[in-house]
């Protein structure tokens, strides 16, 4: 089945070329995005094939172009108000690209969209990142582990807990969050896949969903929209690995779990520590999770001290001790030493091949 088109129509060469590259780094998983610069090859297109999104310049919008078939018209405005495109939604074409599309986006979504495309690919890999003792650098080892595999996977990163930080660590303020997706997917797969690059941010080359911003929005999130969500995202979207760096408030963690490929479980080694992952170990297994225990891996990460600033915090992860063991971890499991073999009970003291790895300082 063919992608529907999102076509960019501006008299602007380099405007519309720059444009459409913008457009098909964000929406290339939804659309096949085609780009114009006259009416006349518009045309000739649409009557060839049809256009389900056209941006187009006011300076190209004619009565030509209001006969084309096309589901949704979003005006490019260089600021001036036109009385007869008064009734097509309108953009300003100066803004940054990122803000532009996520508006433009927002209108079709409002346009009760058609149903986007299952894709054709690879089966997509979840990923669980849970531990049930705290201060493992769990989240410090998720964000390690996306960059990393962001160069050469497509990755989208989740972070579950009530209070991740993300907007005072990395100095933005967001205008939607996970909950949000979680709500665009209760209106249907459309509304959220098509929302969905409106949200997104990227980090590094790893793309993520804000995390919620509330902690009484998210315990308010039941396992079948959580469910619900994962699966729009494997059938839908262009993402071939999600994290999921989870706590203990999401409802249905442990079905959650169930949902992941593998599952690495950060840990530490003292008494009190021990003793919470065998009682975690026996109610999995008091409630038939065994499945959750045998693909989970467990790491004793190595610990680092603060290094450089808190704004570059996320980006330096990657170059210290704890950058170094992820990169051995990832080589031993695509070389098949670890790959499909997890650690197994989750009890116990840990393996000399999980203790740390002890590089240097880039």
């Amino acid at each position: 089945m063919k992608k529907s088109v999102f076509a960019v129509c501006d008299l602007e060469a380099g405007y519309a070329s720059r444009l459409m590259d913008y457009i098909y780094e964000k929406e290339s998983g939804t659309f096949e995005v085609q780009a114009f610069t006259s009416v006349k090859n518009l045309s000739a297109f649409a009557r060839e094939q049809e256009i389900e999104l056209l941006l187009i310049s006011a300076a190209a919008m004619c009565e030509a172009v209001k006969e084309l078939p096309i589901r949704k018209i979003v005006i490019l405005s260089e600021g001036e108000v036109l009385q007869e495109l008064s009734n097509y939604p309108c953009v300003y074409k100066y803004q940054s690209s990122d803000s532009l599309v996520s508006e433009v986006m927002t209108y079709y979504a409002e346009a009760e969209p058609a149903a986007p495309v299952a894709l054709l690919k690879k089966k997509v890999e979840i990923i669980g990142i849970y531990s049930p003792v705290r201060r493992t650098l769990r989240t410090s080892f998720a964000l390690t582990l996306g960059q990393l595999w962001a160069k050469e996977r497509n990755v989208l990163y989740l972070n579950f807990e009530e209070y991740a930080g993300f907007s005072t660590l990395l100095g933005k303020e967001y205008k939607a969050d996970l909950t949000d997706l979680i709500y665009f997917s209760k209106e249907g797969s459309g509304q959220m896949i098509y929302r969905l690059g409106t949200i997104v941010q990227n980090l590094y080359g790893m793309d993520y969903v804000p995390p919620a911003l509330n902690p009484e929005d998210l315990r308010g999130i039941e396992l079948e929209e959580w469910l619900q969500m994962l699966e729009y995202l494997e059938t839908y979207s262009t993402y071939d690995t999600i994290i999921l760096d989870l706590g203990e408030q999401v409802n249905g963690l442990y079905e959650i779990l169930r949902q992941c490929s593998r599952i690495y479980m950060p840990v530490r080694e003292d008494g009190i520590s021990l003793a919470k992952l065998e009682q975690y170990e026996k109610v999995l297994t008091m409630r038939n999770y065994t499945d959750v225990i045998e693909k989970t891996r467990k790491l004793k990460l190595p610990f680092h001290s603060s290094f450089g600033p808190r704004e570059n915090y996320i980006e330096q992860l990657v170059w210290g001790e704890l950058g170094d063991y992820v990169r051995k971890l990832i080589r031993e499991e695509e070389a098949g030493g670890k790959q499909g073999k997890p650690e197994g009970k989750t009890s116990g003291r840990i393996k000399e091949t999980d203790r740390p790895y002890r590089g240097n300082h880039r």
